[in-house]
């Protein structure tokens, strides 16, 4: 865009004649919204990149959107013709998005095949086949298409054909060639006429059959003349030239191809300038003018390779081997073999014929599976016609009716429902968290510090349970928290418990490097019944070291686990110790804390998973647990 600006902006309303000034302001009043009505006012002026700058600017100072799009589509052409590609795709991009703003099909899809157009020059094959894919696919969208619409349909067309020129398919590209010359023949287009041919010879020539694509060519070449098209003159007589080359006619080629170096050039397209200098090159091989010979294939090559044209680079190089053959110099010969090679390989790599193979299978199968709904849609027009029942219809209309207000009301009903559940797990988990037995015995250890006067540890118990009551009166107003929150919130619990435990356990926080626990969102106060559990089942009955630890680690891109590892009695011996006890705690944590989990986990793409495994040491006996979270993260 930036290109654009400074390109257009250097323009003064002095250089440009002020017949113009004045047809130009009228179109930019009248403001026309198709491409034949702009075309049929500036087709004497839209070979002239200046009126058409002109033309840019002025539309834009006055939101003429149409107006741009058409100057900056025939600018992309200027440029395509004289091999500037780069250009030519930013003019053409331009003029696209802008016939989006503008909500214009016929535009778009003129942006669309030009688009393809410039990248099938430069032998960019699979972007150049979704762009004439897109504009075919709007195309055949239209009722009754236009002129012009129907021109952009053949364009397409050329463009699906030339895809399978590429993948050597030369039988079906004929057909969608011919297709598009009875269409063209049906508008009276004599350019588009002239094109298919042209492309109906070369796929002829490409499969042997000289005489016919020689018919071809010479049919192209007769309509070029007719419109007088310089660019249509110089590529018939360069592929008539080829022919001849084939057909050991050296002498014939050189009297079409000499002509045309200096008329190549002056019309700056040096993609065609490359190839005849090359055929010329070829010429002289046969002819045994080797010195000759190698000149003008290296001044074509030197062309190729300063524009990046694959084909061309690839077409000198096997000329190139042509002629060291003819030599005699067999290992040069085959230095420019391989040069050749690696660029064939290149620009037919499997990867992109495969891509392109798809494209085809995938617009014939939605063009087939486009016309069957369409048959069906007509049924169904048809049948609606017959069917003039108006009470059956209205009966219908209020059974769907019904049958829509008790779906929502049921589905009302459960959402609701859900809600309830909810709000009841959050509460259940509150008590489940803020239970007598861990307030009385944490209330019951400030009151021992205050009555052994160790007012220092009273304070410090006392914040400590204080922080950790408001962090538990916080998180259960909020569905979920950050897992930073959640790991300074079991600190802290645990911190409270261990002072009860006379500082016994060894607990610990591991986060692998790389895991923003900020980011990372987890239903508040998941990891405390886990905790609680592994406190009074696991450590409590034990003797000696006493351990807990948290691992958060990866698993994979959807979730990251976490582990709450101790070194307790394990399970069984926790159910012994519990069967045991004169009051049966029964503990609902876990299980509220799971349905809590699977809840949260609707939100996510993935599903949460919780397991808990017993631990042994090297002789079998039991040495703790191991608590795994598999948390979803997308």
């Amino acid at each position: 865009m930036l290109f654009l600006f400074s390109f257009f902006g250097t323009l003064t309303a002095q250089e440009i004649p002020k017949e113009f000034q004045e047809k130009a302001e009228t179109i930019v009043q009248l403001q026309p919204r198709t491409y034949g009505a702009l075309d049929n006012e500036l087709y004497s002026e839209k070979g002239d990149t200046t009126l058409l700058r002109y033309f840019v600017n002025l539309s834009r100072e006055h939101d003429y959107l149409e107006g741009q799009a058409f100057a900056l589509n025939q600018l992309g052409m200027k440029y395509r013709n004289i091999s500037q590609y780069e250009k030519a795709v930013a003019l053409h991009e331009n003029a696209l998005a802008i016939s989006e703003e503008a909500n214009n099909t016929g535009f778009r899809i003129l942006s669309l095949n030009m688009l393809g157009v410039v990248y099938r020059r430069t032998d960019a094959i699979k972007t150049a086949i979704d762009y004439h894919q897109r504009a075919l696919e709007l195309s055949e969208q239209i009722e009754n298409p236009s002129h012009h619409i129907k021109r952009s349909i053949n364009v397409a067309l050329n463009g699906i054909g030339n895809l399978y020129q590429t993948l050597e398919q030369y039988d079906l590209a004929i057909l969608q060639f011919r297709r598009a010359l009875k269409l063209e023949e049906e508008l009276g287009n004599k350019l588009g006429l002239a094109i298919n041919h042209q492309n109906i010879g070369h796929c002829l020539e490409e499969k042997g059959d000289l005489e016919a694509a020689l018919e071809n060519y010479r049919k192209s070449l007769a309509y070029n003349e007719e419109i007088d098209s310089d660019i249509g003159r110089l590529i018939c007589k360069n592929s008539l030239a080829q022919i001849y080359l084939k057909q050991d006619m050296p002498y014939l080629a050189l009297v079409l191809l000499e002509p045309l170096h200096a008329e190549s050039k002056k019309i700056g397209d040096l993609s065609m300038s490359s190839v005849i200098y090359i055929n010329t090159g070829w010429a002289h091989t046969k002819l045994g003018n080797y010195d000759e010979a190698k000149s003008f294939i290296q001044e074509g090559l030197q062309m190729a390779q300063n524009r990046n044209m694959p084909s061309n680079i690839l077409y000198a190089y096997e000329k190139m081997s042509g002629l060291e053959n003819a030599k005699g110099d067999f290992k040069q010969a085959y230095e420019y073999y391989k040069k050749a090679d690696e660029y064939d390989k290149e620009i037919s790599s499997a990867t992109n014929l495969r891509y392109m193979n798809d494209i085809i299978v995938k617009y014939e199968n939605d063009k087939k599976n486009n016309q069957i709904a369409v048959l069906a849609k007509e049924n169904e027009i048809v049948r609606l016609r017959l069917k003039k029942n108006q009470t059956t219809l209205l009966v219908s209309a209020l059974i769907v009716g019904l049958i829509s207000s008790i779906l929502y009301i049921l589905y009302r009903q459960y959402q609701s429902k859900n809600e309830k559940r909810v709000l009841t797990l959050e509460q259940q988990m509150l008590r489940s968290q803020m239970n007598p037995h861990f307030l009385f015995n944490s209330l019951n250890s400030i009151k021992l510090y205050i009555i052994n006067n160790e007012q220092k540890n009273a304070v410090h118990y006392l914040n400590k349970f204080s922080k950790l009551v408001r962090k538990i009166l916080e998180a259960s107003s909020q569905k979920e928290i950050p897992l930073s929150e959640e790991l300074g919130t079991m600190e802290l619990y645990m911190n409270i418990e261990n002072i009860r435990f006379s500082n016994e356990i060894d607990f610990k926080i591991e986060v692998e490097e790389d895991i923003n626990i900020d980011n990372i969102k987890i239903p508040s106060l998941t990891l405390q019944p886990f905790l609680e559990n592994s406190l009074w089942h696991g450590l409590s009955p034990k003797d000696g070291e006493k351990k807990i630890q948290i691992n958060v680690k990866h698993k994979d891109r959807g979730h990251v686990t976490i582990e709450i590892v101790d070194n307790g009695v394990g399970r069984t011996m926790a159910e012994v110790n519990k069967e045991n006890r004169v009051l049966k705690k029964k503990s609902l944590g876990i299980r509220i804390t799971k349905e809590r989990l699977a809840n949260f986990a609707k939100d996510y793409q993935n599903k949460f998973d919780v397991d808990i495994l017993d631990l042994f040491d090297e002789n079998g006996d039991p040495n703790g647990t191991k608590v795994i979270l598999d948390i979803p993260t997308v």
